[in-house]
């Protein structure tokens, strides 16, 4: 199912589903019983000085007592503004993306919009789905992550074509050119494994995630590349290459390097991770003593976990400020300017996983 909702002023109305149960009173309703023109109930709720004081007292007063409320949306779409800013994340559950939303929110309120957001449950078909409801609902701009699934950029193709200004986050596809806000993964990636190094680890496994999508692609090159700044070799049989991050892909890929005897994981991702400890602690393996973790997003489980786990974090509420921020500097720019990408440097939150001096 197809999931889209609105934030406006803090409160999420949902776009699609439930009906109002009844009819707003409309400013032609204020017109009609006060038998006024629709543009004089207009200038008199503006505090118009062509209205006098005694019209605008009686159309204020009617306002109050059939609770009219005005259509911000239908005004500015009128004038060709609808200050709706359109989001899609793959997902809502988990911290990275509700945090990244939070941060969003705040500055889009800043700026005066007002945010719709819209799910795409890591399915290309639904992202699809996504780009047409938030063109139809008229946005000014879409801010996008993609899903794991999303191949190509040609559904994007249709949102540059209207001229509406298009920022990804966090998610991009290798090779394209696009304005991005976005993690130093690679740092993320070489920070984690350095630390594992740093505690004494020597054959570290790794989870890799979707290699077309570049935050995976570059946490692992930072993982190769530590590796080769300590003088450790790659071994191949310690990276297992996920289509999914989950728990219980996380599960089966410790399944499977358990033969190969890893002294340490680094995780493309948190949940991984949390599937990796669970078949530990059912092998009886010690963590960090026998087998040393960390994983990636500072998902709000890893400070809950026994031991609590090491993990990556990825400035979440920072990269949507940063995203409505470039977005607002296109929509000034008007198309005109060439692609940025803004980095956000990560923070390694060290915890009981992976401490082992």
């Amino acid at each position: 199912m197809l999931l889209c909702f609105l934030l406006l002023n803090n409160t999420i109305g949902f776009i699609l589903g439930k009906e109002k149960e009844s009819k707003p009173t409309s400013i032609t309703d204020l017109a009609k019983q006060l038998g006024l023109s629709v543009s004089g109930v207009s200038r008199a709720l503006n505090n118009d000085p062509r209205i006098s004081a005694a019209t605008k007292q009686r159309v204020q007063t009617l306002a109050r007592q059939l609770n009219y409320q005005p259509n911000h949306l239908a005004a500015g779409l009128r004038k060709g503004k609808s200050k709706l800013l359109g989001v899609i994340v793959p997902y809502i559950d988990g911290r990275f993306f509700a945090v990244v939303i939070k941060g969003i929110e705040l500055a889009a309120s800043q700026a005066g919009f007002n945010v719709i957001i819209c799910q795409s449950n890591e399915d290309v078909a639904h992202e699809r789905q996504n780009i047409e409801t938030l063109l139809s609902a008229q946005v000014e701009g879409i801010l996008v992550s993609l899903s794991r699934t999303t191949h190509d950029f040609a559904h994007f193709e249709k949102v540059q074509q209207r001229g509406v200004p298009l920022v990804f986050f966090d998610r991009i596809l290798l090779g394209t050119e696009v304005n991005a806000v976005l993690l130093d993964d690679y740092a993320g990636g070489f920070l984690s494994t350095e630390h594992l190094i740093e505690q004494g680890c020597r054959r570290i496994g790794h989870f890799a995630g979707p290699q077309h999508l570049g935050i995976y692609k570059h946490r692992r090159q930072g993982y190769l590349d530590a590796l080769q700044k300590h003088g450790l070799p790659v071994a191949e049989e310690l990276i297992v290459y996920c289509d999914t991050m989950t728990v219980e892909t996380g599960r089966q890929a410790m399944q499977q390097l358990l033969p190969a005897r890893p002294d340490a994981i680094f995780s493309s991702s948190d949940a991984a991770v949390a599937g990796a400890l669970q078949v530990l602690e059912e092998q009886g393996s010690r963590v960090p003593e026998d087998v040393a973790l960390t994983g990636f997003s500072n998902e709000m489980f890893t400070s809950l976990t026994k031991p609590r786990l090491t993990s990556v974090d990825q400035r979440c509420e920072q990269m949507g400020e940063a995203a409505v921020r470039l977005f607002l500097q296109l929509r000034q720019e008007r198309g005109n300017a060439p692609p940025q990408h803004v980095v956000l440097e990560p923070e390694l939150r060290v915890r009981a996983s992976s401490l082992r001096t």
